[in-house]
C-alpha cells in the first residue's frame, strides 16, 4: 500500500473544485424539481450514477464480487445513503439552498462523535469538543433565524440529513467496509439506494417525471455525472494518495460555496443572523477537521 503524503498545490485546487460542485448540487436539485420529484430525482441519481461507476470499475479491473463479510453493511450503508438523499432532495424543495446546505454540512461534527464513541482509536481532543459546540451552537442560532426564508420542517430535514450522513460515514468506518475498496463501497451506496428509492418514490404518491426539459436535464445530468461519478471517484482517489486530515479541513469551503450559489443563482437573502450562524458552523468544521499536531 502506498504511504500517503501531504497534499501539493494541484492536490489542494482538486479539492477546491470539488467543494464548489459540491456546493453547486443543491442548485441543480431545485433547479430540477420543478419537473421531477425529489424522491424521484434521488433514485434517479443513484441508478444511473451507479451503472457508470459500474462500468468505471469493469473497464479499471477494480473487484467487486469477492467474498469480503461486506455484503450486510453495504446493504445498511446504502439505506442510509438512501435516507440521507431523501431528506436532502425533500428538504431542498422545502428550504432554500443556502439554509439547506449549512443545516447539511453539520455532517462532520455528527460524525466525529459518532466516531469517538463507535471506533476505537478516534477519540476526540480539545479541539474536537470545542468544533462541535460551536457548530451546534452556530446550528441553533440558524434555527431560531426568521429573516431569511426558508421553512422550519425542510430546516430539519437538512439537519436529519446530516445525521444519515455521519452515520453512513461511522458505519464505514467501523465495519468490513473499511476494508474493502471505495469504488465498491460507492457502488453498495448506489445501488441499494435505487433500489429503495424508486419504489417509495411511488409508494408516496409522487407525480414522477413530469416533463424534461433542457434546464431539467443538464440539472440531472450534474447530479449523476459531476456529482455522483466523477466527484465521488475523484475524492475516493485522493484519499488514496494523501493525508486525510489535511483534505477534510477544506469541507468548510462546501457551505460557503452553497450560500453563495444560492445568493446569485436563486435569490436567496440570508439574513446577518444567519451569516453569523453560518460563519460558526464553518468554524467548528474547521476545528473538528484540523489535523492535531503529535
Amino acid at each position: 500500500m502506498n504511504q500517503r503524503v501531504a497534499p501539493g498545490p494541484a492536490a489542494f485546487a482538486l479539492m477546491v473544485l470539488l467543494c464548489a460542485i459540491w456546493g453547486f448540487q443543491q442548485v441543480a436539485m431545485k433547479f430540477a424539481t420543478a419537473e421531477i420529484s425529489p424522491v424521484m430525482q434521488a433514485a434517479l441519481r443513484s441508478g444511473l450514477g451507479a451503472v457508470l461507476v459500474f462500468v468505471w470499475a469493469r473497464w479499471r479491473g477494480v473487484a467487486l464480487f469477492g467474498r469480503d463479510a461486506s455484503l450486510r453493511p453495504g446493504l445498511f450503508a446504502g439505506i442510509l445513503f438512501g435516507l440521507e438523499f431523501v431528506f436532502i432532495f425533500v428538504g431542498v424543495d422545502l428550504t432554500t439552498v443556502s439554509r439547506m446546505v449549512v443545516f447539511l454540512y453539520t455532517a462532520p461534527c455528527f460524525t466525529v462523535l459518532g466516531l469517538h464513541f463507535f471506533v476505537p482509536g478516534e477519540r476526540m481532543g480539545w479541539r474536537q469538543w470545542v468544533g462541535v459546540m460551536l457548530a451546534f451552537a452556530g446550528l441553533v442560532l440558524a434555527f431560531i433565524d426568521k429573516a431569511s426564508g426558508g421553512n422550519a420542517l425542510g430546516d430539519f430535514f437538512g439537519v436529519l440529513a446530516a445525521l444519515f450522513w455521519a452515520a453512513t460515514t461511522v458505519l464505514i468506518r467501523a465495519t468490513s467496509l473499511a476494508k474493502v475498496t471505495a469504488t465498491k463501497v460507492l457502488l453498495y451506496q448506489l445501488v441499494v439506494s435505487a433500489v429503495v428509492l424508486f419504489p417509495l418514490s411511488w409508494l408516496i404518491g409522487e407525480r414522477g417525471i413530469g416533463g424534461l426539459s433542457a434546464p431539467t436535464l443538464w440539472a440531472m445530468a450534474y447530479q449523476i455525472v459531476m456529482v455522483a461519478f466523477a466527484s465521488y471517484l475523484a475524492w475516493f482517489w485522493l484519499l488514496t494518495r494523501f493525508l486525510a486530515g489535511r483534505l477534510l479541513v477544506f469541507s468548510f469551503l462546501t457551505p460557503l460555496f452553497g450560500v453563495g450559489f444560492g445568493m446569485i443563482l436563486l435569490g436567496d437573502q440570508p439574513s446577518l443572523h444567519f451569516f453569523a450562524a453560518a460563519a460558526m458552523v464553518v468554524g467548528g468544521i474547521v476545528l473538528v477537521n484540523m489535523p492535531s499536531r503529535k
